[in-house]
């Protein structure tokens, strides 16, 4: 299977997508409870800042390199129930992470949640492509919809459970894997069928069976990579300026205004949820007036919002932060769905390839971050990371698709 077949129905299967967005909650929110237990870790286990790197380290390094290279295996062999077994993995994580006999454990504990991720995000982005039937901005905001609702929870989830209990708790959250794992299996039975359903369509209606790209005819190999380059910058420039929230907001209110560490935390969850509307609101507005200019608005359009908000007051901060997250948050999903429709063919390596980047490029952008902060302060850094959102402009050098 090339390509994505010619859509069987008109509208959308919202039960996959939503049951896909279902697991992609339960999938991030077990990620995400990995950073919120490195407090407990590095006590338990006496362990230095440099050691408790090696454990976001060990963790990217799975999800974010092997997703391309399982994208690619999947695009020739597609196996519908790869996510169960990814989560498999996940599930081995935890027990290994709540009964860590010593560091090395931990290590390898975060590499197997980190392979249970390179596995769904691939699979899963196909899957949602699939049952898009041409609404992909749709289709990919409900699936992605479910993941930011899951990162934002999770922190608070390991507050509540993990951090009052200890690490032996972590292992409660077995549950969640064990769920996901059913919706994951249901999910794959219902994508079997549905391809089974429109592979039928195809060949009864031959017309309807021919592809193309969705951005018109098939582009000459070099402008799909110069396109591609641009993309990987453009995904740069969002994710830099978006670490500098998810790992250092918290510490930026406490040190300018002298809020609580409670009230950051608050401010910084409203932040995530208000990212997770966004998703869905930029992927419909994207069916609409294309990706090209949803890529424009959600990257070059924080531009002004993020320059003012390091000279903001507290309340003014606040506003800002989630205007800055309503825009951002679509970033993602357009530039996801403008690479897929260049190489329409390889949908399990593009999807790998672009989550793995926006997970190695986000860990990567905090650590430089974190130099930063050490240097120049954190007051400064977001002054200085306010501007990365001017790399949106290069969006001009991409392909217009619509």
């Amino acid at each position: 299977m090339t390509a994505t077949l010619a859509n069987a129905t008109s509208r959308p299967l919202l039960p996959i997508l939503v049951a896909l967005s279902g697991a992609h909650l339960l999938n991030d929110l077990i990620q995400s409870m990995i950073p919120a237990m490195y407090p407990l870790i590095k006590e338990a286990y006496h362990l230095d800042f440099a050691q408790i790197g090696l454990i976001t380290l060990a963790f990217q390094v799975t999800s974010s390199l092997l997703q391309p290279l399982l994208g690619h295996v999947t695009d020739a062999r597609p196996w519908p129930y790869a996510m169960v077994a990814g989560m498999g993995a996940t599930l081995a994580g935890l027990f290994a992470l709540s009964f860590a006999p010593n560091y090395g454990t931990v290590l390898v504990g975060a590499a197997m949640v980190g392979l249970g991720s390179a596995v769904f995000h691939p699979e899963a982005t196909r899957m949602a492509r699939h049952a898009a039937a041409g609404q992909q901005g749709l289709a990919q905001g409900v699936f992605q919809i479910g993941g930011h609702v899951g990162y934002a929870a999770g922190p608070l989830l390991a507050a509540m459970i993990v951090v009052p209990r200890g690490q032996q708790s972590l292992a409660w959250m077995s549950v969640v894997a064990l769920i996901a794992m059913v919706l994951m299996a249901w999910t794959g039975s219902r994508y079997a069928e549905m391809r089974r359903s429109q592979a039928a369509a195809a060949a009864a209606s031959p017309t309807k069976g021919t592809t193309t790209s969705a951005a018109g005819p098939m582009l000459p190999t070099g402008h799909v990579l110069f396109a591609m380059a641009i993309l990987i910058l453009i995904l740069l420039s969002k994710n830099a300026y978006t670490a500098a929230f998810t790992s250092y907001y918290t510490f930026y209110l406490i040190e300018r205004f002298g809020v609580s560490v409670q009230l950051s935390q608050i401010m910084l969850f409203l932040y995530l949820v208000v990212g997770a509307i966004g998703v869905i609101i930029g992927g419909m507005v994207g069916d609409r007036i294309g990706r090209h200019r949803v890529i424009w608005i959600s990257i070059l359009g924080s531009l002004p919002f993020a320059l003012i908000l390091p000279h903001a007051d507290l309340f003014w901060t606040g506003v800002l932060s989630v205007v800055i997250s309503l825009i951002m948050a679509s970033a993602f999903s357009a530039i996801l769905i403008y690479a897929i429709d260049l190489v329409p063919h390889r949908v399990g390596l593009v999807g790998g390839l672009f989550y793995g980047l926006a997970f190695g490029l986000g860990g990567l952008a905090a650590a430089v971050l974190g130099v930063l902060a050490d240097w120049l302060g954190i007051i400064t850094v977001f002054k200085v990371v306010a501007w990365m959102p001017a790399l949106g402009l290069m969006t001009f050098l991409l392909p217009r698709t619509s």
